[in-house]
């Protein structure tokens, strides 16, 4: 939401932020953990406290706003967790509030704020997170949104919402883009970053709702014709549906930027006193987020692989389904602050109406009543699973500085702490998904299916082939053989025809030349019968070579029957396959019917189990935690809060080595609570000696330099600090490179409240006279003056302590005629800041620097550098104008004391 003067609300700061003045214990905070139940209530000082804070977590009422909903699962309570940021001042209330102090004080350290109501009485109120102005956008999602939107991959609802008042930069903290610089991006553009990073597009699913509540009208950003969407509750489960609203699949965090311009582009906006660009409409992004589970093995795996792979390819998917939504609230407005007419007038009533409605669900579920008004508005029948339902819920509270609209402010902080009071039981979204096991299966089937018919049409072709190729090879043989037989019979018969005519014409020869040749022609017959029948047994080997051939053919014949009828058997094997095959296919088709069927019967009984849930009888309800917390995690997370004697007890249960020795740990949230643990223990002076014999400040100076995590350091230098203001430690420091380690950390940081502690550390060890040399040859007084690029008033406070103690030691090593020569402090340029911030509006930087300036003009070898510089009318103005007395007369006394300062001030004629 914009702030009044456009400090928000998709542009930049156009005001420098406010310092806020903290102490020099080191920082104890923590990270916001959604489920983590608060170590104390939130007090409030007076009669304002809240009676009933201390109390112990509240279990959801049935008139919560998810009262509605049968449990059919176990749930982990998890309360409403509450963060408040302050807005800076911008240029109007900079101008009109000049004169007057904000209405509200920051303590981060200890998750509180203190709201002035008035000059000398102040109501005190703890929240679970308290961002400063100086807050970045990165902080505020960490501490806020990134444990929600971390429970929705897992398969929780989240809600992140913004309340406040109009102008405190609800917007700015939700909907920017960061188009201009991405260190300004707000939650909703860091939330989609993270969840496309986490999920695989193969097999996850992300889909996005924006719309927009105007006039008790949901409508569609997206599609700004739909603009009467219908909500749909299921009485039974307690969710809320809009099936009429418009649904887009995320693939890239491009196209849901460009999805956001869309929607900001339709929704309503107008110009009133406190906001210009004010947002007339609650707006509501749902982020729906569908993982598959992988990893998980079959209960009772089969020694056959085949039935396996079966019963795996027959397990349902196991998916988890997780809903974000993120609303960004229409400030509360008074129609007479923001001078609201006509239709505007009218919008503001339509917010003041459902935000009034939504307050009163909030105090219901805080003071557990049995009845909480869900129906009194459509803002709390959407926001039914938030307060009181199964989701994991986020609340940041946006308020102004301005004591104008303290009445406002406080409203806002109160709503807060009524939202903390609430508590949710969390329940995990994971189903079988049973549609998608019978896609799969109906897939499998055809495709076996598909095989069976492609491998029966293969066997029919083959066996096609080989009873043709038998036929053809049988019929050739047939053929061969009788193209054989007929040729060698008609051969014998023509040589037989021919050898009997040739004796017949011989016999005719004979018969005709009977006389002499008689005896001739019978020897000459003998021979040609002779002849005959070496011819005739010729032909009969011929004869008996035909008729093994024919005997060859024949059982080449017998071979080819044989092999039909081992075709015919491969045939018939092979029909016994397919039947076989059939039969498989028949069972699958059982199992499914079967699998319908315990579908059908586990739904019967989930419905049984949530009436017996709904008459109050017992049944059984999965759920349960995976893990077991480790000992020592809690008890470093409950030291965040600040207290002493949680801090002692805590040294008591674990011991002093035991928390040294999680400085070295892997985990990273385990490193930041231990170091500040060890900070707390070093602030108390009866456990400094011991932390550093058991190596604790070896430990901090090794983290220190080791570390790139920012807290780290910021926690680590404030340890040091502690640490710093024993005389024997400040020597140990020195002598394991502490300055150079804090030097380094002041050119690296980039929070100001690290530089703080680094500075404050500096400052401890400038104050031991034995130092001096070793301090300014390691750097540390360069350190100092690199860390005023800072600017930060509660820096420049400690970098002038710090001087001021340098100065000291050296006015007093001076004096006892140790020390010869100019201060160390002007050969190292200290002298033009010193001078330049002598008369500053702070008043623990101008006390310092007058102190600083009075040490150096104590040695008379420093006055021409004071002279030149212009460092002699500061002491001059000092000596007349300082309010303390004891700086005005040292500084007199000084001037009086020194002959070069006299001589100076008779040549200017300058009274003193």
């Amino acid at each position: 939401m914009a702030s009044g003067g456009g400090i928000y609300r998709n542009g930049t700061h156009r005001n420098s932020l406010k310092g806020t003045t903290t102490t020099a214990t080191a920082s104890t905070d923590r990270p916001f953990s959604v489920n983590s139940n608060p170590s104390k209530p939130a007090p409030k000082n007076k009669s304002s406290s809240l009676a009933g804070a201390s109390s112990a977590l509240r279990k959801s009422s049935p008139g919560s706003l998810g009262g509605g909903a049968a449990k059919d699962d176990a749930g982990v309570p998890g309360r409403v967790r509450v963060a408040v940021r302050l807005r800076p001042r911008n240029a109007e209330e900079s101008v009109a509030d000049a004169d007057f102090a904000d209405c509200v004080e920051l303590q981060p350290e200890l998750k509180r704020l203190k709201l002035r109501k008035n000059n000398w009485d102040t109501d005190t109120y703890e929240f679970d997170e308290v961002l400063t102005e100086f807050a970045s956008q990165k902080r505020v999602y960490e501490v806020v949104a990134k444990p929600v939107v971390e429970g929705v991959l897992d398969g929780y609802n989240g809600t992140i919402m913004a309340y406040g008042q109009t102008g405190t930069g609800k917007t700015y903290t939700l909907g920017r883009l960061g188009e201009e610089d991405t260190a300004n991006r707000g939650i909703m553009v860091r939330a989609m970053e993270d969840i496309l990073a986490e999920v695989t597009p193969e097999r996850d699913f992300v889909s996005v709702s924006y719309l927009q509540l105007y006039m008790e009208s949901l409508q569609d950003l997206l599609d700004p014709t739909n603009d009467n969407i219908s909500i749909v509750e299921d009485h039974k489960s307690g969710d809320v549906s809009l099936p009429g609203a418009t649904l887009v699949e995320i693939r890239d965090q491009q196209s849901f930027l460009e999805l956001l311009r869309l929607g900001e582009a339709h929704r309503h906006a107008a110009n009133t006193k406190l906001n210009t660009e004010s947002s007339r409409s609650h707006a509501l992004l749902m982020v729906h987020v569908k993982r598959s589970v992988k990893g998980r093995e079959p209960a009772h795996p089969s020694e056959n692989g085949n039935n396996t792979n079966m019963a795996k390819s027959l397990r349902p998917p196991l998916v988890r389904k997780g809903k974000l939504v993120v609303v960004d609230l229409a400030g509360s407005e008074r129609i007479d602050k923001s001078g609201s007419e006509g239709h505007t007038r009218e919008e503001a009533k339509s917010i003041n109406l459902s935000l009034s409605a939504l307050g009163k669900c909030i105090n219901a579920l805080a003071e557990n009543s049995a009845h909480v008004p869900v129906r009194d508005s459509k803002l709390t029948r959407l926001l039914r699973d938030s307060f009181g339902g199964t989701a994991r819920t986020s609340l940041v509270i946006t308020i102004g500085p301005s004591p104008r609209h303290r009445g406002e402010t406080a409203s806002t902080i109160m709503f807060g702490q009524r939202a903390m009071k609430v508590e949710n039981m969390l329940k995990l979204k994971e189903e079988f998904d049973y549609k998608s096991l019978a896609r799969r299966l109906d897939i499998q089937l055809d495709n076996l299916i598909m095989d069976h018919e492609r491998k029966e049409k293969a066997f029919e072709v083959e066996i096609g082939r080989i009873t043709t190729d038998a036929q053809n090879r049988i019929s050739e043989a047939e053929r061969n053989y009788a193209d054989a037989t007929e040729k060698e019979r008609l051969k014998y018969q023509k040589d037989y025809m021919e050898s009997i005519k040739k004796l017949e014409e011989k016999w005719m020869m004979n018969q005709q030349n009977q006389g002499s040749e008689r005896k001739e022609q019978m020897i000459h017959t003998a021979e040609e019968v002779a002849e005959l029948k070496k011819l005739l047994s010729k032909e009969t080997s011929l004869r008996k070579e035909a008729e093994e051939e024919v005997n060859n053919l024949k059982s080449q014949l017998a071979q080819l029957k044989m092999s039909e009828a081992s075709a015919n058997s491969e045939i018939l094997k092979l029909r016994k396959m397919l039947e076989g095959e059939i039969s498989q296919k028949e069972k699958l088709e059982g199992e499914i019917s079967m699998l319908q069927s315990q579908l059908l019967h586990l739904s019967f009984e989930a419905d049984e189990t949530r009436r017996r849930l709904d008459r109050g009888e017992p049944g059984k309800v999965t759920g349960g935690l995976d893990s077991l917390i480790s000992q020592v995690r809690p008890q470093l997370k409950d030291s965040g809060n600040g207290e002493k004697a949680s801090v002692a007890k805590l040294f008591e249960q674990v011991g002093l080595q035991k928390i040294l020795s999680l400085l070295e740990a892997e985990d990273a949230d385990v490193r930041i609570h231990a170091v500040k643990v060890v900070a707390n223990l070093a602030a108390e002076e009866t456990n400094q000696q011991k932390i550093v014999e058991a190596g604790g400040l070896k430990s901090l100076l090794v983290l220190l330099g080791n570390s790139d995590d920012e807290t780290i350091h910021r926690v680590a230098a404030g340890a040091i600090a502690n640490l710093a203001m024993n005389e024997m430690n400040q020597e140990l420091i020195i002598s394991q490179g502490g300055i150079s380690l804090l030097s380094m950390t002041a050119t690296n940081a980039k929070d100001p409240q690290t530089l703080r502690m680094v500075a404050g550390a500096i400052a401890n060890l400038c104050g031991n006279d034995k130092l001096q040399t070793k301090l300014r040859g390691e750097g540390g007084v360069k350190a100092l003056l690199g860390i005023v690029k800072c600017g930060h008033p509660d820096v420049l406070a400690q970098v002038a302590r710090g001087i001021a103690n340098f100065a000291k030691c050296e006015s007093r090593a001076s004096s006892q005629g140790s020390k010869t020569g100019r201060s160390l402090l002007i050969e190292d340029g200290a002298l033009p800041w010193i001078v330049q911030n002598a008369n500053s509006d702070a008043s623990p930087i101008r006390r310092h620097i007058e102190l600083a300036l009075c040490h150096l003009a104590q040695n008379e070898v420093n006055a021409k550098d004071m002279i030149s510089k212009g460092a002699l009318w500061e002491l001059v103005r000092i000596s007349q104008d300082c309010p303390r007395e004891d700086i005005r007369t040292l500084a007199h006394r000084t001037l009086t004391s020194s002959p070069t300062f006299i001589a100076e001030l008779r040549q200017l004629q300058t009274d003193y």
